[in-house]
């Protein structure tokens, strides 16, 4: 796409056979690990998406998740949600610590940023730190309507994982990280330089998150 709009006519085919002769490989994922701390005994909420994560207006339908990343200091965790309209990501956070604080301070930005309406969905999996008590009296407070995975379903939360996926294979994984602050830094600029802004999505038609919302407001 990138080189069609220069006014290069290209095909996927030919594009592989080039990327062979000149060594380039793209950077593979790799296997999902589950991190999920579903062992509690927190309420969890009804799975009120059921694998719908198509929604047709801005802040009816928010997802969010937590991932982990390796730095030299040691485990840098990030928490993030996206408005399932567009898949922008309106609001993340990160912390050396998977604690609830670190999902809230990432509901709390997006809610800043959006304002959503009431009854706007959000949904997670099944997590301590979404579960907590705290989390979900800000839910409520918010007007948010919290809905969980199924049990042991990672794949119920499938948009924020394929965010993850992008994030790890265009970013975290070509390069070690010395320092976390190195870290936070790069996924700042991916996020608001290049995934929001830039990087196109084959589920909007190949435009990025901010143009596809700007082409439907």
């Amino acid at each position: 796409m990138e080189l069609k709009e220069v006014g290069l006519a290209v095909g996927e085919r030919r594009v592989g056979r080039l990327m062979k002769i000149n060594g380039i490989k793209p950077v593979r994922t790799r296997k999902h690990k589950v991190t999920t701390d579903s062992h509690h005994r927190l309420g969890v909420a009804a799975n009120w998406l059921d694998g719908d994560f198509a929604s047709d207006a801005p802040n009816r339908k928010w997802a969010g998740d937590i991932t982990y990343i390796w730095t030299s200091e040691g485990w840098l965790y990030l928490a993030d949600i996206l408005d399932l309209h567009s898949r922008r990501v309106v609001g993340w956070a990160v912390s050396d610590r998977m604690k609830k604080d670190l999902a809230i301070r990432a509901l709390d930005m997006a809610v800043r940023l959006r304002q959503p309406p009431e009854g706007c969905f959000f949904h997670s999996d099944r997590g301590s730190q979404y579960c907590s008590y705290d989390y979900q009296k800000k839910l409520q407070a918010y007007g948010l309507r919290p809905s969980m995975s199924g049990k042991g379903n990672c794949y119920d939360n499938a948009s924020v994982e394929t965010f993850f996926k992008s994030l790890k294979a265009e970013l975290i994984w070509r390069q070690s990280w010395p320092t976390r602050r190195q870290a936070e830094a790069a996924i700042f600029q991916y996020i608001n330089g290049f995934y929001n802004t830039r990087r196109r999505h084959s589920y909007l038609g190949g435009i990025s998150p901010l143009a596809f919302e700007a082409k439907v407001a």
